[in-house]
């Protein structure tokens, strides 16, 4: 693991979201410090002045750095000595917030860890990119599944010609809890993800099938020309899909398909993804992420385990783990590993040094845009019925 380095102190962290009932907040604050290299020292927890100051010893912020509202908290910040301000703001909450925040955020000189989708629509999306670009700021987009060791050993051997050329990428990722119309029932987390004027335009493609999207682009690092997509909302009444199937054309010629579900009896959190190659094909999935499966025909199949030690282990296999082989790391670690290479960067920044912020090892603010991307061609695809629709942002990265 990285180390603090140069900078020989922990980095300063704010969380904006994440108040008595709310779920995200508390990994983002839990990944954060997992490896001693950041300490929350400030927080505006909730939108509700109150109740954001009632949640704050829950996290151990001292009284004075409690604060009402986001602006109050960058207003205040920035009133005292760079010795004591924050370094960066991690903001956990539901997407309609994410835009105001960020930019705010951005435009004050702070570094942004970001919950994804990246905002609310693509305009928003494409705002903050330029608000980003203009700025010397660190902006990373918690897609946290490819801070899995295994997945970014995969990325490793998929980018370094293993598998040879990549033809199909098949990315699942199915939930049950929504089978029923628990939105309501007053359950705060479905409340706004069924919600379009919280959640967007997209429910289930937007909440997690972005994840599946990007863990099939971190993985592979192919390029999608064009998508077809298919929405379904299943629970009569509700505003916005619960599951839906979407066809991609990568620009080699290769086919990607995409089922995110909320309505599936008895899946938890079973995103997983099969890649298949002229070489050989792999399989992961995040319910068993210490584990990964190749195959190549006519030879017996191979497990990957997540392992530092491993001979086999690649360097960002390797550099992301916490314990040795048989010790199971999971969902928090791998968040964890988003905000360390994340970290990383932010360290570069404060000590002078140049840093990358284009083709990052964490999900970064040209990630957020393409997600954004991918959900607008989805729902407009599935609104035409099933249209082919270009995938390639004309403000991608560079």
């Amino acid at each position: 693991m990285s180390t603090n380095g140069a900078l020989n102190r922990k980095l300063r962290m704010a969380l904006v979201g994440g108040g008595r009932g709310a779920f995200i907040g508390r990994v983002h604050a839990t990944a954060a410090v997992l490896d001693n290299r950041a300490a929350l020292v400030a927080g505006a927890l909730s939108s509700d002045p109150a109740k954001a100051k009632e949640s704050a010893p829950d996290y151990d912020i001292p009284e004075d750095r409690a604060y009402g509202s986001y602006k109050e908290l960058i207003e205040k910040e920035l009133a005292l000595p760079e010795t004591e301000r924050i370094d960066y703001i991690s903001v956990a909450t539901p997407n309609h917030t994410h835009f105001e925040i960020a930019k705010a955020a951005v435009e004050a000189g702070f570094n942004v860890v970001c919950d994804k989708p990246l905002t609310f629509d693509l305009a928003q999306a494409e705002e903050l990119l330029k608000v980003v670009e203009g700025s010397d700021v660190v902006f990373a987009v918690t897609h946290n599944y490819t801070g899995n060791p295994l997945v970014r050993q995969a990325r490793d051997m998929i980018l370094g010609g293993e598998l040879g050329e990549i033809q199909s990428v098949r990315v699942h990722y199915l939930q049950g809890w929504l089978r029923t119309r628990l939105e309501l029932e007053g359950q705060k987390q479905s409340s706004w993800r069924t919600d379009p004027s919280k959640s967007g335009m997209a429910g289930c493609f937007g909440d997690i099938g972005t994840h599946a999207y990007n863990l099939a682009r971190f993985m592979t690092g192919m390029i999608p020309e064009k998508i077809s997509c298919h929405l379904k909302t299943f629970e009569e009444g509700r505003q916005l899909d619960d599951f839906g199937h979407a066809l991609l054309h990568f620009d080699n010629g290769g086919l990607g398909t995409i089922t995110a579900s909320q309505i599936s009896h008895g899946r938890e959190n079973d995103l997983f993804i099969e890649i298949d190659g002229t070489k050989g094909a792999l399989e992961w999935r995040q319910q068993d992420p210490n584990r990964m499966i190749y195959r190549e025909n006519g030879k017996p199949h191979q497990i990957y385990y997540r392992d530092p030690n491993a001979p086999f282990a690649s360097p960002n296999h390797a550099a992301c783990c916490r314990t040795p082989s048989g010790h199971n790391e999971g969902y928090l670690e791998a968040f964890g590993n988003i905000y360390c290479a994340a970290f990383d960067a932010m360290i570069q920044r404060a000590t002078g040094e140049s840093f990358e912020k284009v083709n990052t090892l964490y999900p970064n603010v040209y990630d957020g845009v393409e997600g954004m991307f991918f959900i607008t061609q989805c729902v407009s695809s599935s609104e035409e019925g099933g249209v082919w629709l270009p995938m390639k942002h004309p403000k991608a990265r560079p």
